[in-house]
């Protein structure tokens, strides 16, 4: 064999290992994706206001108002001066 046949060989080994032990363990999968999909950053919320702003051209006055617009809790963030504030910001 040559040795680019043996990398070609390992990296499909690799891949299909990878999907097996994915597919092996889908609760596992399926809880970190909610943990991360849950978090919602500054940048999500100045992203959201953005999108609100074109929607509607008019600066929005409450988070509430961005719901429609982000996936995940945006609870503790607020809108000071036309940008997100809250935690990590």
């Amino acid at each position: 064999m040559r040795l680019i046949e043996m990398a070609t060989v390992c990296a499909v080994t690799l891949g299909i290992s990878g999907a097996s032990y994915s597919a092996l363990n889908p609760q596992k999968l399926e809880a970190q994706a909610r943990i991360v999909a849950d978090r919602a950053t500054c940048r999500t919320v100045d992203t959201a206001i953005v999108g609100f702003i074109a929607v509607n051209g008019t600066d929005p006055t409450s988070v509430a108002q961005l719901r429609p617009y982000v996936k995940g809790d945006i609870s503790r963030y607020r809108i000071v001066k036309g940008v997100a504030a809250g935690p990590g910001c």
